[in-house]
């Protein structure tokens, strides 16, 4: 291999990992959490986290249908300024925090809804924990 078919190999890389979006960093933050066994998942293991103030991320899916559910995660993250994403789907959720059934492929085959995650341990730095952090800090200063 010469030295510039692995300049442009290099070159293709890097672009790929700029354009990560949101959703894929945060799907990769949650598992590398999961790994680490910094992740609550579930009503009760969130409530838990946010009140003692041990959360640093919570994610809550809008297709919650009990509204107090909700209205509760959402008054603990203000009460503890923890950083809050809204996820379109709750089945989505459940299958980046584990509780899906894979198939050979690695494909979801069966995923079991959760509403709301919490991190309270990130793991390790990675390129998305990044990616993630600087969106959340740019919704905090849009928010000011």
């Amino acid at each position: 291999m010469s030295d510039e078919e692995m300049v442009e190999e290099t070159t293709a890389v890097e672009v790929e990992v700029e354009e990560m979006s949101v959703l894929d960093a945060l799907k990769e933050v949650l598992k590398k959490a999961l790994i680490h066994d910094g992740l609550k998942k579930g009503l009760h293991e969130c409530a838990k986290a946010l009140d003692r103030r041990s959360a640093r991320l919570c994610c809550l899916a809008k297709d919650c249908e009990n509204e107090e559910y909700k209205k509760l995660i959402r008054a603990l993250c203000a009460e503890g300024e923890v950083s809050l994403i809204s996820v379109d789907s709750g089945k989505e959720l459940g299958a980046w925090c584990g509780l899906a059934k894979l198939d050979a492929d690695g494909q979801v085959k069966k995923a079991v809804r959760c509403s709301c995650a919490v991190i309270t341990e990130f793991g390790e730095e990675t390129r998305a924990l990044t990616v993630l952090l600087d969106y959340l800090k740019n919704q905090a200063d849009a928010d000011e």
